[in-house]
């Protein structure tokens, strides 16, 4: 079998030279492939060999198959070829990144809206009469946490104090001096403005903002670096070559077409020089490009617990029902401090509207799922993060994926050096990355490209927001890396502390007295656009971890299994 394969080398590396020899007669070989690739017009294209004296690139003693205008066409299309293998190899990295980055953004708004739910059921079902009042306060701070993961530059813990201070007058009026109603607007302002003083909600507000700095923050930077991810490839997929590249490129791919020789491909060495030499500015980013997918990984293992966006969200009702309950307690005395700093109110007896049930509500608009253990976001980074790690060294190692893959000559067979049809390439072969390209024999490589160099920056950046080390508002999200090698989950527990809101604290602060399941004997509301809508207990089933859910089964089941 080897003495057979040698053979047919030495064949084809006979028949290849003649053709590259002079004994070219026709260019009908060149024409065909000119025209199937559509590389443009025929009309001017030789019939027979001519001698190639105004060629620059494509010179050659012997007769050859090309005009000037030819090589023009082929240098574009050599251009046009690499940028299609380029985007072609990147395709499923891209579609990775892509498609993630749309589902992440997609369940994040998902849980903004289940968790503006559950909070709105909370009123709803255990203070009905501040239900409507209340649910504007909630949802423009459901609002504003979706603003703030999706880039806009607010502060969470401005966001949280406004909730809170919005939601004082509201609770005062109607649970601590319930007889009061419809305040006039400066009286409700001054309840605004003292609740910072008088702290009606104990340290819920506190836990609340802290709870939602730690996983809004990692949340919102982890989708910021899907989308920086997107760019990285986009801008690499349409990479800008310069005129020695492109005619390195030409010289590789076109130029044994003027020769007749339009089955040759390049030597392995010699494609090397020309990729490496092209990609040169492009194989810089792959340093930065493992710290990246190292650095997505490492906050996609330290966001859990607290720093859950998950947990934190669809629990953030229990902490308002805490507040609440605080208030409630706290009532007598927190209606002195504001008789002492507001002084006392006007009373105008009105009737409150409360939360009414109407079951002929097209009820569409609630959006609730099952939250299977499969498919939580923890999960989903994790197997998203396998796959995207399998692309560490991508950028390094592309320019020998496409020599490997698409452009070069298999081993052994007879190949393209730039000027000959030979056996081998002898000219060396130079490494990857601008620094290596300084004895490259076949292209020229001047300098850093700019738009590399912006790319690189801004995966900079983004690697310090991974690692969290742009942050210092929020200090105990300490994502940095740790000199002794230890990983950020290994840094960081999950363990909720007592400001946290965590049962056991012991600290005497009151915890959780509702539970979510004894919204059982009222029902559900939402608040997905406009009226206030609510579902009565025979369409609702209670899951006791989770929440409220939408199902078409009995809840007899469930009735039996909480007594």
């Amino acid at each position: 079998m080897g003495a057979k394969s040698l053979c047919l080398g030495a064949l084809v590396l006979l028949l290849l030279r003649a053709a590259a020899a002079g004994e070219l007669r026709s260019c009908e070989d060149a024409r065909k492939v000119f025209r199937l690739r559509q590389l443009g017009p025929l009309r001017g294209f030789p019939q027979t060999p001519r001698a190639g004296v105004d060629l620059q690139v494509c010179s050659s003693k012997n007769p050859t198959c090309c005009t000037k205008k030819m090589e023009e066409r082929y240098q574009a299309a050599a251009k046009q070829d690499i940028q299609q293998v380029l985007q072609t190899s990147s395709a499923m990295l891209k579609f990775l990144i892509s498609r993630n980055a749309a589902a992440f953004q997609e369940t994040f708004e998902m849980l903004i809206k289940l968790a503006e739910n559950y909070t709105s059921t909370l009123f709803c079902n255990t203070h009905r009469n501040m239900a409507v009042e209340a649910a504007t306060h909630v949802q423009e701070f459901f609002t504003d946490i979706g603003l703030f993961i999706f880039g806009t530059d607010i502060s969470t813990e401005d966001f949280v104090n406004r909730f809170f201070d919005t939601l004082f007058p509201v609770v005062y009026s109607h649970m601590i001096n319930p007889g009061l109603r419809d305040v006039s607007l400066e009286y409700a302002e001054c309840l605004r403005m003292a609740t910072r003083d008088i702290r009606p909600f104990g340290n819920v507000p506190k836990i609340v903002a802290r709870q939602m700095g730690r996983s809004l923050l990692p949340s919102r930077t982890f989708l910021q670096a899907l989308n920086l991810g997107i760019e990285v490839i986009n801008t690499t997929d349409h990479l800008h070559f310069s005129k020695d590249c492109s005619r390195a490129l030409l010289r590789m791919q076109y130029c044994p077409h003027c020769q007749g020789l339009t089955l040759s491909k390049p030597c392995m060495g010699y494609c090397l020089n020309v990729v490496r030499g092209c990609l040169a500015n492009m194989a810089e980013v792959d340093l930065h490009w493992q710290g990246y997918i190292q650095s997505l990984e490492e906050l996609s293992s330290a966001m859990h617990g607290t720093y859950d966006i998950e947990h934190v969200l669809l629990n953030f009702h229990s902490l308002v029902n805490d507040a609440l309950v605080q208030a409630h307690i706290n009532g007598p005395e927190l209606s002195e401090q504001v008789n002492k700093i507001c002084g006392p109110p006007v009373r105008k007896p009105t009737q409150s509207p409360g939360c009414s049930f109407d079951q002929n509500k097209d009820n569409q608009g609630l959006k609730m799922f099952s939250r299977d253990s499969e498919e939580t976001l923890a999960n989903r980074r994790k197997e998203f993060i396998g796959h995207l790690r399998l692309y560490r060294a991508f950028y390094g190692g592309l320019a020998d994926q496409l020599c490997a893959n698409e452009l070069a000559a298999a081993d052994g067979l007879p190949c393209w050096n730039g000027e000959d049809v030979v056996r081998s390439y002898t000219h060396r072969v130079v490494g990857s990355g601008i620094k290596a390209q300084s004895g490259n024999p076949e292209v020229k490589v001047k300098g850093t490209d700019p738009v590399i160099s912006q790319i690189i920056d801004k995966l900079k950046h983004i690697i310090q927001l991974l690692q969290g080390k742009s942050f210092p508002k929020y200090d105990k999200w300490d994502l940095q890396q740790t000199g002794s090698g230890g990983s950020v989950d290994e840094q960081i527990s999950g363990d909720c502390d007592d400001e946290d809101g965590c049962e056991g604290s012991g600290s005497g602060e009151v915890k959780r007295v509702l539970k979510i399941t004894d919204w059982a004997a009222v029902g559900v509301c939402w608040t997905l656009g406009s009226p206030f809508q609510c579902l009565t207990p025979e369409e609702m089933l209670f899951d006791s971890q989770e929440g409220p859910m939408v199902t078409e089964s009995s809840t007899k089941k469930e009735a039996g299994a909480h007594g």
